[in-house]
């Protein structure tokens, strides 16, 4: 026993061929893994010496000593820029308002509505569709070009070489496929819109081109039956309110597969009917302000009324 003792002791390694792998201390001789917080009497290939300070300020003069390589300081302030671009893109929008205002001091036209169209373009596509840094840059200034290329002078050459000197390295090919992108991207929110979403943009064209094709029946045509122009100025807004009631009744199921045009002319004759004299807004009327044919109002009419019941029932929901 005394004889296998005096082994073990023997056998017990002193730990003093260590190197360092990855994050650990590992012994060379028995393979054992040290504790990195183990304190050593010797620094090991001087990795100890220095003190969190030191070690600190070490890293400040490397990094003050790599910046005054003009090479390396372009590179910083591109990533410091890009790191803005980033933090910035559902905020204030500062950075993209900066390089607006730069593009606009080269000449190039951007006024507040274009400035508004692409901020609010640009925040959409950055909130559900965001990229690196530096692809976020590519598609701002895509955006841009977007929005203002129909009403713009300059060329897209000059546009792409303007962006080069602010600091943008692209080129023809990255901005149309940047645009490309764009396009695309808006095309498959719209297929992944809400049934809700869909049915309350059908709604609203309808109550717009209600207004637009009611307006288009002047006073002139309708002055035998109503006296004066301010009570049909009346007549035609709760028209349009009464428009809008009805149009809360009707079902997406109902409006998905119509022609949006010819429905909002049926509309017009139904709402026209709800009144105590149903001879002001005639087919034939309704017929020259909208361009479809009798039939058609009249199908469309027979459709409403199938939904929403004899237009009579309403009389009360309009001014007379």
């Amino acid at each position: 026993m005394k004889n296998s003792k005096r082994e073990n002791s023997n056998n017990v390694c002193p730990h003093t061929n260590i190197k360092r792998e990855g994050r650990f201390l590992v012994c060379k001789d028995c393979g054992l893994i040290l504790d990195e917080t183990i304190e050593f009497e010797k620094a090991i290939n001087g990795q100890f010496k220095e003190s969190q300070q030191d070690y600190e300020r070490n890293i400040r003069i490397k990094d003050s000593k790599a910046l005054q390589d003009p090479m390396i300081k372009q590179q910083y302030d591109r990533i410091s820029t890009l790191e803005k671009w980033y933090r910035d893109y559902e905020t204030s929008f500062t950075e993209q308002r900066k390089t607006i205002e730069f593009l606009r001091s080269y000449g190039i036209n951007i006024d507040q509505v274009k400035f508004q169209a692409i901020k609010k373009r640009y925040l959409k596509y950055n909130r559900k569709h965001r990229r690196t840094y530096q692809n976020m840059v590519i598609i701002f200034l895509a955006i841009v070009w977007i929005e203002i290329k129909e009403t713009t002078n300059v060329r897209i050459e000059r546009y792409i070489e303007v962006c080069n000197e602010l600091g943008h390295k692209i080129n023809k090919k990255m901005l149309n496929n940047a645009m490309l992108k764009v396009k695309k991207t808006e095309i498959m929110w719209k297929k992944l819109k809400s049934q809700t979403d869909i049915e309350k943009e059908i709604k609203e064209k309808i109550k717009i081109l209600f207004e637009k094709d009611l307006n288009s029946i002047s006073y002139e045509k309708v002055k035998d039956y109503i006296s004066k122009k301010s009570d049909y100025d009346k007549l035609k807004i709760n028209m349009l309110l009464l428009a809008d009631k009805l149009l809360n009744k009707i079902s997406y199921e109902k409006l998905k597969n119509l022609n949006h045009k010819a429905f909002t002319a049926g509309l017009i004759y139904y709402v026209g009917q709800t009144l105590s004299n149903r001879k002001i807004f005639t087919q034939s009327l309704i017929e020259e302000s909208t361009s479809f044919s009798s039939t058609t109002i009249r199908k469309k009419y027979h459709i409403l009324k199938d939904i929403l019941g004899f237009p009579q029932s309403y009389n009360n929901l309009v001014v007379n």
